[in-house]
């Protein structure tokens, strides 16, 4: 009975874990660019974009450029969250991967 006591509490000790972490990644902003820097895209943990930056100069471009490189910012920045995300997931379970565990949800 002792080995199943001691199963509980490490599952109860990683659901602590996970719980602090998903708090950390809330908090957390990533920004992403293109155009060097002439567009920029900040997202908050959960994946939403909070903030656009679109340099004057830019605007004076094709829309059709524009909207690449508002896409390709946005990638950018979605790229680094997920590096972050998992990263702080990581911390929480040792670096052992949680099959089918996707974060942002």
């Amino acid at each position: 009975m002792t080995d199943f006591s001691k199963i509980i509490d490490k599952a109860k000790e990683l659901e602590q874990k996970m719980r602090e972490s998903q708090e950390k990644i809330k908090n957390i902003s990533v920004e992403g660019s293109s155009g060097s820097d002439s567009v920029k895209v900040t997202l908050n943990g959960d994946g939403e974009m909070i903030k656009i930056l679109i340099s004057d100069e830019i605007l004076k471009e094709d829309k059709s450029i524009l909207e690449d490189l508002i896409l390709a910012a946005h990638n950018n920045a979605k790229e680094k969250l997920k590096s972050k995300t998992t990263e702080e997931i990581s911390k929480a379970t040792g670096g052992i991967g949680i099959p089918g565990f996707k974060w942002p949800l």
